[in-house]
């Protein structure tokens, strides 16, 4: 069973909150890999594989691969507290692509 972020985060002082806010904001504007982006709001590989239920091996794997499944990518994103949105860019404007949303 996965553990949302937010609940994480409740458990941090209020200045732990403040400035890993700050961070995050500051970190959203830049582009980086998923180890960054773990790294950036302070999780480890193992809390990440527990908060997914599996191995840390696995979010080892993850990290290095440059092809995965959606549906990886998203619960990846999720178990950090984060949601993940497919946009495609033209020259006209954005579409978000709503066909890989999961299925409640």
């Amino acid at each position: 069973m996965t553990k949302p972020y937010k609940l994480l985060r409740q458990k941090m002082s209020k200045k732990s909150r403040e400035a890993s806010a700050e961070k995050t904001k500051k970190m959203l504007k830049e582009i980086m890999a998923l180890k960054e982006l773990r790294n950036a709001m302070h999780l480890s590989q193992e809390k990440l594989a527990a908060t997914l239920s599996v191995d840390q091996a696995n979010i080892s794997q993850i990290e290095k691969r440059t092809d995965m499944f959606i549906s990886t990518l998203r619960s990846y994103i999720e178990a950090m507290g984060g949601e993940l949105d497919i946009i495609a860019r033209f020259p006209e404007g954005e579409v978000h692509i709503n066909q890989f949303m999961e299925i409640d």
